[in-house]
């Protein structure tokens, strides 16, 4: 079955089986969880720098994209909504940013 012919039973059987991680209680005092997040950085390279790094300028674009869509597509539902759309506006300004 593919994405676009999941039934809302198919949906609401997802969110029971997967819940939504409550974010606000599993962060770091200090830390910013939108624009550098500790989690994504690694051995002295950001993530996101790395997955640039491996595609090319189309599929990088495709990607950044993607989690736009991503982000605005569940900001209401995951809990934190304002996070959810920060992190859009991230990915949004790197797109616009490769975009230049």
């Amino acid at each position: 079955m593919s994405i676009n012919e999941a039934t809302a039973q198919d949906w609401n059987r997802l969110r029971a089986n997967h819940p939504a991680v409550d974010r606000s209680k599993a962060t770091t005092a200090g830390e910013d969880l939108v624009n550098k997040p500790s989690h994504y950085s690694s051995g002295g390279i950001e993530c996101i720098d790395a997955i640039q790094e491996s595609m090319s300028d189309v599929a990088f674009k495709g990607y950044l994209k993607g989690n736009v869509q991503k982000y605005i597509w569940r900001y209401e539902t995951k809990g934190t909504p304002l996070v959810d759309l920060q992190k859009a506006q991230v990915y949004l300004g790197w797109l616009i940013k490769v975009e230049s």
